[in-house]
């Protein structure tokens, strides 16, 4: 393994660790404070407060989420597990199962496209006034 590879390797696996302690504060939180919200979306919170106030720089975590988004299928083995375990399950409710994963993902597509719609106004608001 060359410096530069042990390099990234190193960076890559610091800044997983880094995301993995955001997650695990917004845990704690979640069950101290007994916040309504599943502990990821929380930490996703936690992180774009911590993105949006510079306290942390997107270069500070961009290797690490890049492989993680990179690996995202190895997330998804437990799911196909569990179809495989559960089909008579999938044979009965598989329609509405497939109509709700349908449906919430144009839901978070939509809203996800209107929330990068208005920040990308923002900051042509925000370039236009600074000039």
């Amino acid at each position: 393994m060359t410096v530069a590879k042990l390099k990234h390797f190193t960076l890559t696996l610091s800044q997983v660790v880094a995301l993995c302690l955001v997650w695990m504060c917004a845990d704690i939180a979640v069950r101290q404070l007994h916040i309504p919200l599943p502990s990821n979306v929380f930490g996703m919170f936690l992180l774009l407060a911590l993105l949006t106030f510079k306290l942390v720089k997107v270069d500070w975590l961009k290797a690490g989420s890049t492989w993680l988004i990179a690996e995202m299928l190895l997330f998804f083995i437990p799911a196909v597990i569990a179809i495989v375990n559960y089909q008579d399950l999938f044979a009965e409710q598989g329609g509405r199962i497939l109509a709700v994963i349908g449906l919430s993902t144009i839901l978070v597509l939509s809203v996800t496209a209107l929330v990068v719609d208005k920040i990308y106004h923002y900051e042509l608001k925000k370039l236009g006034e600074e000039q």
